[in-house]
């Protein structure tokens, strides 16, 4: 007599490997390795850790980018190794494969669920994770938009200064040089110094400086050009810092810091006005309003450079997790209607320059140094927190590397009287020397 033992049922990773495969249409790009310790899938693929069976709840409760965000930033779900690769081979899946998740009939829907129940998945939605927004009001009201702004801002000026190098210069460098010695500062400096030598900043200039951030433009257009700046931002720590070193560095003749919005400032006929990185957060319905700011602020020949991140015409949002954890409300668009929104408001546009590439390497080292200092990040915000910004700068840095996000300087002048710009027939001084720190 032949004697059977017991077949033993598959582990929750290989019946998930099965359910997954079979709604995407093809072999899942990564390895799973679940709760219960089964593995299955590639085994040369990145490895997906599912934690706990609360992952997965999550995805059943918010299916997509979010709900695998509020995974991760839970610590229910991990990627082992290299984030980036993990990320990269993913989306290159989706890509090269067209692996989708499809559209679930009833049918679809009532067999998942029943997988679920028999993983043990099934249970109330889980509370969204406490680094998540939470915000109110009208879309871009003025009091939703200083909530906004705080949520990524106000995080903290030590947080901040852990992350950026000494221009504390949040937005995207200018890397002239491969040599290792070239880092973070050098790269930031360049752009600095470009951007005033685009909007030919002169001793006594007059600069709006919207969005100033940390002051790395205000202070480096004041101190190096001897321009006279007035400088805006809707975050409070941000003001209370820039006030600071201009203090320090005995500016407060050259600068005056004000923390307001956009909409409010009076005035106007500045020499020049700058916005870099801000537009990204005044909002779609909000912009033709904002470039019509931009042309009422500068006086006639005066030149307007915005420099703002874009996105192709099918993604003009930030991304749900992008604005669900760090910059909630932002809109991004094509260069090009950005471009045609200026033109609208009687601003001649005469230079655009990509930076994507610059990006990706200035994300990068952000990075780097958030690995670094992973200890000190935690203890000064929690692990969750930190993992955010983890998923943010690796994320970030691979949408910019792949050109799914790109970012931009563009360069405006409002006409004089018979279209006279007071432009440079040629750029080529922009440039000179800015390999040289």
């Amino acid at each position: 007599m032949t004697s059977t033992a017991p077949v033993e049922a598959p582990g929750a990773a290989h019946r998930l490997t099965a359910l997954a495969e079979d709604f995407l249409g093809g072999p899942l790009p990564v390895r799973l390795r679940a709760w219960d310790g089964s593995e299955s899938g590639p085994a040369d693929a990145p490895v997906v850790v599912l934690r706990s069976r609360r992952a997965l709840r999550r995805l059943l409760w918010q299916p997509g980018e979010l709900g695998l965000a509020q995974a991760y930033v839970t610590g229910e779900l991990d990627i082992e190794g290299d984030l980036a690769q993990g990320l990269r081979t993913v989306w290159a899946a989706q890509r090269e494969r067209g692996l989708r998740p499809p559209r679930l009939g009833p049918a679809d829907r009532t067999r998942a669920l029943a997988a679920a129940a028999r993983l043990g998945v099934l249970g109330p939605r889980p509370a969204a994770p406490a680094a998540q927004a939470r915000l109110r009001g009208r879309l871009h009201s003025r009091s939703r938009d200083r909530a906004a702004i705080s949520h990524h801002y106000d995080l903290s000026n030590d947080f901040y200064g852990l992350l950026l190098d000494e221009t504390m210069a949040y937005s995207c460098g200018y890397w002239t040089s491969e040599d290792p010695g070239h880092g973070p500062a050098d790269a930031q400096r360049a752009k600095l110094e470009l951007i005033c030598r685009k909007l030919d900043l002169r001793p006594g200039s007059r600069l709006l400086d919207i969005g100033c951030g940390w002051g790395s433009l205000t202070l480096h257009a004041a101190e190096h050009h001897g321009a006279v700046v007035t400088a805006v931002t809707l975050a409070a720590e941000q003001a209370a810092y820039v006030r600071e070193r201009v203090a320090e560095r005995g500016l407060a003749e050259r600068v005056t810091v004000v923390c307001q919005d956009y909409r409010d400032i009076d005035g106007g006929d500045y020499d020049a006005v700058s916005s870099v990185e801000m537009g990204e957060h005044v909002g779609d319905a909000e912009y033709p309003a904002f470039a019509a700011a931009l042309h009422r602020l500068v006086r006639p020949r005066g030149r307007v450079l915005v420099q703002q991140m874009s996105r192709g015409a099918g993604n003009p949002g930030g991304g749900p997790f992008i604005e669900a954890y760090i910059a909630p409300d932002m809109h991004m668009r094509p260069l090009g209607e950005t471009v045609a929104l200026l033109e609208r408001a009687r601003l001649e546009v005469r230079h655009t320059e990509s930076l994507r590439e610059h990006y990706a390497r200035t994300i990068r080292a952000w990075h780097r140094t958030l690995e670094d200092r992973w200890a000190s990040f935690v203890r000064l915000t929690g692990e969750e927190t930190a993992r955010v910004w983890r998923l943010y700068l690796v994320g970030g840095a691979l949408a910019f590397e792949e050109g799914r996000m790109g970012v931009d300087q563009i360069l405006s002048v409002r006409p004089g009287p018979g279209g006279d710009s007071a432009m440079p027939l040629t750029p080529h001084r922009w440039y000179e020397g800015l390999d040289r720190p």
